[in-house]
């Protein structure tokens, strides 16, 4: 007799540059592995390959997130589903809570929510705690944090820290190599939170100091035009390269030397994590999530946040010392290996995944 595998079904918002897209790709891909049917639904998957997308059963519905029109999308969803509804659904972000507690609520199916940063100052989370299971946060400072803020029981939030590949095409290639020019870089979407006005403020100190540096900017979104329009100002607009519309951020990780997160707040950081598994040195500021990975001048440099002279001083240690950034690439990677493997996420979700199909009875569609 087969045993039917558990179907899980993914709700996610538009897939861009940023660490939790990554988060749902690998949930996507790697699920199946541990007994697990998935499935992803999203607004926008267009920069994710279309047979990759097949593979993955994604699924564009591209008004879902749409203030009026999404309810009507909605309900188109939840007609599809109602032929095979999900056993548990597992909402990738807060920016898609609405339409996936919905869902949740009329197939009358749990749901795991994860969350990847701080609440916003007047932001509120309603939680339907008869169909809510369990919320994972990517890191303690996030959990923390959002015990604090919503007086949610301690019990139904839990950590699952993000989880990457270690990229073995990538070990090879060390960093500040001989007769290159030596490039800090940084990565994500392009919003204010990110703190790349600091970033850039910081650049055109180093590049004050003469040294033959080039700096790379990975990412897209609002900042965008700000960040260049600044660049020029600083005049250094012919030293700094930006790189958009990516979603695999490998081969421009693959191209720093250093990689700096000047975030002014951060839940923990995907793509800092897949830079430190490339055995990339990073220098990063003392906000959130980022403790659990960078430990001052052993896997990575800390530096305060919104203070582009701190940052310059920490880039120029290193310019000066490639033995020692070495050294923190790889004590980095082997952090990586060790604590944030994507192995290690996969498998507590999936153990996440049984404790609540196996302890929940899952009431019935009426």
């Amino acid at each position: 007799m087969s045993v039917v595998e558990p179907s899980v079904l993914l709700i996610a918002g538009r897939f861009s540059v940023r660490g939790s897209c990554s988060y749902t790709l690998r949930l996507a891909e790697h699920l199946p592995q541990r007994g697990f049917r998935t499935s992803v639904v999203c607004p926008d998957a267009h920069l994710i390959d279309r047979e990759r997308r097949r593979e993955l059963h994604i699924n564009e519905l591209s008004q879902l997130d749409w203030p009026v029109w999404g309810s009507v999308v909605r309900s188109m969803l939840l007609r599809q589903l109602w032929q095979e509804p999900p056993d548990l659904i597992h909402i990738q972000s807060r920016g898609v809570m609405c339409q996936g507690s919905w869902i949740a609520r009329h197939l009358q199916r749990p749901f795991i929510l994860t969350v990847h940063d701080y609440l916003q100052p007047n932001e509120r989370l309603c939680i339907e705690t008869r169909w809510c299971q369990r919320i994972v946060a990517v890191s303690d400072a996030v959990r923390d944090d959002l015990l604090y803020r919503t007086k949610l029981p301690e019990k139904l939030v839990t950590t699952i820290h993000s989880g990457v590949d270690r990229s073995a095409s990538c070990e090879a290639l060390k960093v500040f190599t001989p007769n290159r020019v030596p490039v800090i870089g940084t990565a994500g979407a392009l919003e204010a939170v990110k703190g790349f006005p600091f970033f850039l403020g910081a650049a055109a100190r180093v590049l004050a100091t003469g040294r033959e540096v080039e700096f790379l900017i990975a990412g897209a979104g609002p900042e965008e035009a700000n960040l260049r329009r600044l660049s020029r100002e600083l005049g250094i607009n012919n030293k700094v390269t930006f790189v958009p519309n990516l979603l695999d951020f490998d081969d421009a990780l693959a191209a720093m030397d250093v990689f700096v997160l000047p975030s002014l707040q951060q839940g923990l950081g995907t793509i800092m994590l897949d830079a430190m598994a490339m055995g990339r040195p990073v220098i990063a500021t003392r906000v959130g999530g980022v403790y659990s990975a960078v430990r001052d001048n052993e896997t990575g440099l800390l530096v305060p946040p919104s203070n582009s002279q701190a940052l310059a001083d920490r880039i120029t240690e290193l310019l000066d010392d490639h033995g020692r950034a070495q050294t923190i690439g790889r004590a980095a990677r082997d952090l990586v290996e060790r604590e944030f493997g994507v192995e290690g996420m996969i498998d507590q979700t999936a153990a996440l995944y049984h404790e609540i199909l196996e302890g929940s009875p899952v009431l019935q569609p009426a």
